[in-house]
């Protein structure tokens, strides 16, 4: 016997699904356009910048040419100290509240902080950095901009930590310690073994996510128009000159300012890419 079904119930549903899939549809369209405007402009700006000069020549005077290697590669330093200093820490917090402390009173404030810091605006830890690293120290540095990118490469990397090796099937570690391993070893040939792919791709997306900071690096590492690998004094970075070329009212920086944003972009975009096809061909294997 088939159920009665109410005409005006059943077209007011109808409606209701309707009107639900246009909307969520709609919104969707609004979004991928704003998006792809916003990179077509980029684009259009950008490509006529990017020449040989932006990668062999300093940042320029106004009405001088010049290109971006000495932000380039001071971004790269700033961004390479960071991940280094960040991850060993992000790594053992990620393996503590993994293993150790799963259940542990500590675990849970622990994990109360990392996502605290994960949503925090960028701007706070910038401020944070300057009052315990530039106001002691006397000047801004290098020093500072890349502790202040670690601060945000942290939660990134102690979630992904925690998360991969959580996904690790007990039975895994139970065989191991069945043999005699002690918990320690268990770890490092074990879990960090099967979830070493996820923690990498942690990395990277938050590689990605600092590769464009601006605001804590205004607070830290400022800026330097001449060429330094000084880590103790202040370097010039693609977001602060950026930020810099693109608010003066010569044309000659803001299109540089153009042409560093898309090779942030591209940057940022390779690297998201590249972690997102890791993710992928780590759940296939699964």
């Amino acid at each position: 016997m088939k159920p009665m079904i109410n005409p005006r119930i059943y077209r007011r549903r109808k409606l209701v699904n309707v009107l639900s899939q246009g909307g969520s549809i709609g919104a969707a369209g609004v979004g991928i356009a704003a998006l792809v405007l916003i990179v077509w402009t980029l684009f259009a700006n950008g490509i006529r910048s990017i020449d040989l000069a932006m990668f062999t020549q300093m940042t320029p005077p106004p009405g001088s040419a010049g290109g971006l290697l000495n932000a380039i590669v001071g971004s790269l330093i700033l961004t390479v100290v960071g991940v280094v200093v960040a991850t060993p820490i992000a790594v053992l917090a990620g393996t503590y509240l993994a293993e150790y402390g799963r259940y542990s009173l500590l675990s849970k404030p622990t994990r109360f902080v990392t996502d605290i810091l994960l949503s925090a605006p960028s701007i706070v830890i910038g401020l944070f950095v300057y009052e315990v690293m530039v106001i002691p120290m006397g000047h801004f540095s290098a020093w500072a901009g890349s502790m202040a990118l670690a601060i945000i490469v942290i939660p990134v990397v102690v979630r992904t930590t925690e998360n991969m090796l959580g996904l690790i099937p007990d039975s895994l570690r139970e065989a191991a310690v069945a043999l005699g391993t002690p918990r320690w070893k268990v770890i490092l040939s074990v879990c960090y073994r099967a979830a070493m792919q996820g923690i990498l791709t942690g990395i990277m997306l938050a590689v990605a996510r600092v590769t464009g900071e601006t605001a804590p690096l205004l607070f830290t590492a400022l800026n330097n128009q001449f060429w330094s690998t000084d880590l103790n004094a202040p370097m010039s970075n693609m977001p602060v000159v950026i930020f810099q070329f693109a608010m003066s009212p010569y044309e000659d920086w803001q299109k540089l300012a153009w042409g560093g944003a898309l090779l942030i972009t591209l940057s940022v975009l390779s690297l998201n890419i590249v972690a997102r096809v890791a993710i992928n061909s780590k759940s296939q294997r699964r």
